[in-house]
């Protein structure tokens, strides 16, 4: 048993390095077809034919897009990511210095959201058809149909300007008590979770209500088992790995959504980072975002396909 289950977890990982080393050539390419030439950029519109020429052997720019593509991974798997070609920085201090904004925001938002997805998931499916189910139905459609950017515009406009009680951007540097952390935290974490947890809730609920349908409850409800105990006991620890894979497809939505958010209240984080350096066109930087945010999206989905083996004895056997 313990081999079989190392066998399919050693499986999921060797496809994630897989997958993120397909995903690599797509981001290279990508970039490397943007429009404009970076040692212009960086120059200038000023800047001489002969400084732009010299710039870009010193970046490497002149080599075979193959040449360059085996410098970047193979740095990138020793941990040299080279470095920023806007402010020349190295890019591994520069993605140190912003990745725990990052990942506080992201904690912050998965702490709050997870517990109140799951909760209205499992009263949705307990109740299905009735008031309750049609309601919280009702508000999450509504939730998932606004996107967050008109979240976060709206959560200015009333909590900043309006009734000023929030602060419009988020200075995590001003942070020296818990008072001010919840302040600065309030609207950004406040935009992320409306659409996480109406993703979550309604796919938690059709994952439990998959397994109340399932011959097993239906034989525990002919026994005069109470319908608590058929969710709890029964359906639930059934759905988990259903529900983990909603979890983490929910939360691979920060990689996105996490980017609105952080322009919007200029939160320092590293989708900021990355809208700044793609429009300094500062390729290493930009790759080096891309790859992080694909490789986190990546662990995520094993981490769920992990969770789903452990918590169903048949794909374990299988």
């Amino acid at each position: 048993m313990r081999n079989t289950l190392f066998g399919l977890v050693a499986g999921r990982l060797g496809a994630s390095l897989l997958t993120l080393f397909l995903v690599s050539l797509v981001i290279f390419a990508i970039t490397s077809l943007l429009p404009g030439d970076t040692a212009q950029q960086i120059l200038g519109q000023f800047a001489t034919p002969e400084q732009v020429a010299a710039l870009r052997e010193q970046l490497g720019l002149n080599q075979p897009a193959i040449l360059r593509y085996w410098h970047w991974l193979s740095g990138f798997v020793t941990g040299d990511l080279g470095q920023s070609a806007s402010n020349g920085m190295a890019v591994a201090q520069l993605i140190n210095d912003r990745l725990p904004n990052s990942l506080i925001l992201a904690g912050i938002t998965t702490l709050v959201s997870v517990p109140i997805a799951i909760t209205m998931g499992v009263v949705a499916a307990m109740g299905r058809g009735g008031l309750i189910d049609r309601l919280l139905n009702l508000v999450t459609l509504s939730m998932v149909a606004v996107p967050e950017f008109l979240v976060a515009t709206l959560a200015v406009l009333i909590f900043a300007v309006k009734l000023n009680w929030l602060p419009a951007l988020s200075y995590v540097s001003t942070v020296d008590s818990l008072g001010d952390a919840m302040k600065i935290y309030a609207m950004p974490v406040l935009t992320l979770c409306c659409v996480l947890i109406a993703q979550m809730a309604r796919m938690t609920r059709a994952a439990l209500i998959d397994q109340l349908d399932s011959p097993y409850v239906e034989m525990a409800q002919l026994k005069g088992v109470p319908p608590i105990r058929r969710v709890m006991r029964h359906a639930l620890p059934n759905a988990v790995g259903p529900i983990a894979n909603a979890v983490a497809l929910s939360l691979s939505y920060l990689l996105g959504g996490v980017i609105i958010v952080e322009t919007i209240f200029n939160y320092p984080g590293i989708a900021s980072l990355m809208v700044d350096a793609v429009s300094n066109r500062d390729l290493s930087l930009v790759q080096a975002c891309a790859m992080l945010f694909c490789g986190t999206y990546l662990v995520l989905v094993m981490l769920a396909d992990i969770c789903a083996i452990l918590s169903n004895p048949r794909l374990r056997n299988r």
